[in-house]
């Protein structure tokens, strides 16, 4: 007996004693052929064929108009069966992508994982929150033998695992340059020649990157063409843009990168970030840089870690707890 002949014998047994005794029993085992038939991909439209062979060996009598419905029932039935199919294939393929993605975030996370140095003189916060899975946002920290801390901070127009991809490479670039010479001028205009030769040109790459000397208290750094960020005076009580000029890496690979310096004096700070913290929006319209600063004020008087956490709580709140950029906020408070 083949599988049809075996499908419609029970579901006739099954229809005709739901025909002479309804109960909810009869229906359970008509939910176990349902699945059943799930299992060994039995089109809708063939349930319906089924279905109407087995109720005119039933009811051989049965009226002609209803027999004529069930055939326009059954052409209903081969097209959803067919939308059905291709729905079924692209949840297969959905899900696959999805584990694919799950593993290409793993490997991202391993990739591009840094930890905040602990340095005795200044107190280091950050947090990055990626709006998808993958984050067109990088951030790096590096701290030498003599504890200079140098600070990379990086957002890819462009996003997904592309993105995640060339943050790979630019990490990995930043890892090959001497000791000695990474200074953040050279630092930039390194990385921008491996972007401009690496890096499809639809995919561009702003970059700060900052190196602070806890001897002398000083905050070296240099943009390509990254949000500017801030720099908090505690003597004068006031924030300052952190401005900088610089190309975006990937244009033009002979550009030269101008390096600009902050002497940073005790309870100054150093706020970096990313055009998703600028970018976030109220009401369709985004928040003022001036807003962002009333934020940070508000929570200066935590710890460095703990304030870029509020901070970053602050502006999901208000926008409703949806990121529609990747976030990235980093800190330096100059303790001593």
């Amino acid at each position: 007996m083949s599988f049809h002949e075996e499908m419609k014998q029970l579901y006739k047994e099954i229809l005709n004693s739901y025909i002479q005794t309804p109960n909810e029993q009869v229906l359970y085992q008509g939910q176990k052929l349902s699945r059943k038939s799930l299992e060994n991909e039995i089109a809708p439209e063939d349930i319906v064929s089924i279905h109407k062979e087995v109720i005119e060996e039933i009811h051989p009598d049965i009226p002609e108009r209803v027999l004529h419905s069930l055939d326009f029932l059954l052409e209903i039935m081969i097209s959803y069966g067919l939308a059905l199919r291709e729905h079924q294939t692209l949840r297969t393929k959905q899900k696959e992508l999805n584990s694919e993605i799950e593993v290409a975030v793993n490997v991202q996370q391993q990739l591009l994982g840094t930890s905040v140095p602990v340095v005795s003189s200044v107190d280091i916060g950050a947090i990055s929150v990626p709006a998808k899975q993958m984050s067109g946002d990088y951030y790096h920290f590096v701290k030498d033998e003599n504890d200079r801390v140098n600070i990379a901070i990086a957002d890819v127009i462009g996003k997904g695992i592309p993105a995640a991809m060339c943050m790979s490479m630019i990490k990995y670039a930043m890892d090959s340059l001497p000791e000695s010479r990474k200074n953040p001028s050279y630092v930039l205009e390194n990385l921008n020649r491996i972007v401009e030769k690496n890096v499809d040109p639809s995919m561009f790459i702003t970059m700060f990157y900052g190196s602070y000397d806890p001897v002398s208290h000083l905050f070296e750094y240099a943009s390509a063409g990254h949000e500017p960020g801030f720099c908090y005076s505690a003597k004068d009580d006031k924030f300052y843009d952190l401005e900088a000029k610089g190309l975006v890496l990937g244009i033009d690979r002979n550009v030269k990168y101008s390096q600009y310096e902050k002497s940073l004096s005790p309870e100054d700070m150093i706020v970096l970030l990313t055009d998703g913290v600028t970018e976030c929006r109220v009401d369709e319209e985004f928040i003022e840089r001036e807003d962002i600063i009333k934020i940070i004020r508000k929570y200066m008087h935590l710890s460095a870690q703990e304030l870029v956490e509020a901070v970053y709580k602050e502006l999901e709140r208000i926008q409703d707890f949806h990121l529609r950029d990747d976030f990235t906020l980093i800190i330096l408070k100059r303790l001593v």
